[in-house]
């Protein structure tokens, strides 16, 4: 199967007749959209590789949502509304039709929840990866940022952290010989690695309110550090209050589980630093819009990461995942 045929078949259903500011989206040499009156465009970009971004056993559905869902964490955490996506493909072959109906299949149930259209992109042949580039709008100067966080501010995370890298390690390699409790824990823990749920409404509803933002793709510390350096503020986490899955809970010993909350990566939750006297009615939005928000530690004028427990300073990690330091499959 030709490049044109593979995505008539599998992509063409993907762009979104009658999507908004679609003029012209797939099959011409570009798409030609049209902005939203007064807003502003935000682009992001992100690469899956075969065995570095997901382990070479994901399912193909999973593939193409996860895809997908690493761009949208990237709108969620700047408040914008996703619109528009293309796909560069780079295939082993073309001849596996039920990896390739798989793949579209997630992607696409993933792009119809979300409201956003396929408007073009490539394929080619080589090592499986995927490259998706989304765009979102936002009002003009609404967006979310990673340089606004000031003095005073809370520091929050929404959903829970560290699950993905639960799932990616240890747990994995023994789900089916585990008990009936251990092989559901690793279920759904290798679920939050393979399909994240990218927080587009708790974004949205954190328009502003927040002050800074910033999607946690690759850890916590690292993450966290990138808006402190941004933003030229240092920050005080409490270790104790890092929101738990009940599987990672049950699943992990009380020393392992800071790395894998601060550094482990693959979160793809959104951490966001609030006025305090707007944290109150941050987490009803937050709630309002499917999610919980879960207040950490505070932004200090004094730069770097300290980590605390009960109020005394500990040891914590001061960096996430890093590309080109680890070999282990990861995001």
């Amino acid at each position: 199967m030709d490049e044109f045929a593979l995505i008539r078949r599998h992509f063409a259903g993907l762009s979104g007749a009658g999507a908004t500011g679609v003029r012209l989206g797939v099959g011409d040499d570009a798409a030609i959209l049209v902005p939203p009156a007064g807003h502003e465009l935000l682009m992001t970009s992100d690469t899956l590789v075969a065995g570095r971004h997901f382990p070479v056993d994901t399912a193909a559905f999973d593939i193409g949502w996860k895809a997908l869902a690493v761009n949208l964490s990237d709108l969620a955490a700047m408040a914008a509304q996703p619109l528009w996506f293309l796909l560069a493909l780079t295939l082993p072959s073309s001849d596996d039709e039920s990896w390739l109906a798989g793949f579209a299949d997630g992607l696409g149930r993933l792009a119809r929840d979300s409201g956003i259209a396929l408007v073009g992109g490539d394929t080619t042949r080589g090592p499986l990866s995927i490259t998706i580039t989304a765009v979102g709008s936002a009002p003009a100067g609404t967006a979310l940022r990673r340089d606004g966080a000031q003095s005073g501010d809370v520091v929050c995370v929404t959903g829970t952290l560290g699950d993905a890298a639960l799932g990616l390690g240890r747990l994995a390699a023994v789900a089916t010989a585990a008990g009936a409790q251990t092989a559901a824990d690793i279920a759904e823990l290798r679920a939050r690695l393979d399909r994240p749920t990218p927080r587009l409404a708790a974004g949205l509803a954190l328009r502003g309110l927040a002050s800074a933002a910033i999607d946690l793709s690759d850890g916590l510390a690292g993450d966290l550090g990138h808006v402190l350096a941004a933003s030229r503020v240092g920050a005080a986490i409490d270790a104790d209050a890092l929101p738990m899955s009940d599987a990672f809970a049950r699943q992990t010993e009380a020393l392992e589980r800071l790395a894998l909350q601060a550094a482990g990566g693959d979160d793809y939750e959104l951490c966001v630093c609030i006025p305090a006297a707007r944290l109150q009615a941050a987490q009803i939005a937050v709630t309002a819009a499917g999610s919980q928000l879960t207040a950490i530690g505070v932004i200090t004028a004094e730069p770097g990461l300290r980590w605390q427990r009960r109020g005394h300073p500990i040891e914590g990690p001061q960096h996430g995942y890093r590309h080109f330091e680890a070999a282990a499959a990861h995001g």
